[in-house]
């Protein structure tokens, strides 16, 4: 993947406003920009986490780290940030944008209580022979 979605210039606007820096509370971020590009990359493309290709980690654990900034209210933050430049206006995104397929989010399954029961035979049935 040779092209990234955002520009240098707009990654040097919002890198300091993203949580990891040295400085911070808490472990410093390996690379947030690629964490940045990934969750962009799912937005842009619609894909499913599980596709989201290799270059940017573990899908899991960028799934991991998206829903975390959204509990966090990180992207929320972002999203006023860069809410005066038209540039940035495709990185408006939270979770509420972005979902998890159903099955990796916890749905519950429907089962038809048809499966579960058992079938009768129809009483002409019972008694025919086969020969």
């Amino acid at each position: 993947m040779d092209r990234l979605i955002l520009r240098d210039d707009q990654w040097e606007r919002i890198e300091k406003e993203l949580p990891g820096k040295a400085g911070d509370p808490g472990k410093t971020a390996e690379n947030n920009r690629l964490f940045v590009e990934g969750v962009l990359w799912i937005d842009r493309t619609g894909s499913p986490w599980r596709d989201l290709p290799t270059l940017f980690g573990n899908w899991n654990s960028v799934y991991q780290r998206f829903n975390r900034w959204s509990k966090k209210g990180i992207w929320n933050r972002l999203k006023e940030f860069v809410s005066d430049d038209p540039d940035l206006e495709e990185f408006l995104i939270d979770s509420s944008i972005i979902r998890v397929h159903q099955h990796a989010a916890g749905a519950q399954k429907k089962r038809g209580k048809a499966s579960h029961r058992k079938i009768e035979r129809r009483e002409d049935d019972k008694n025919s022979c086969r020969d």
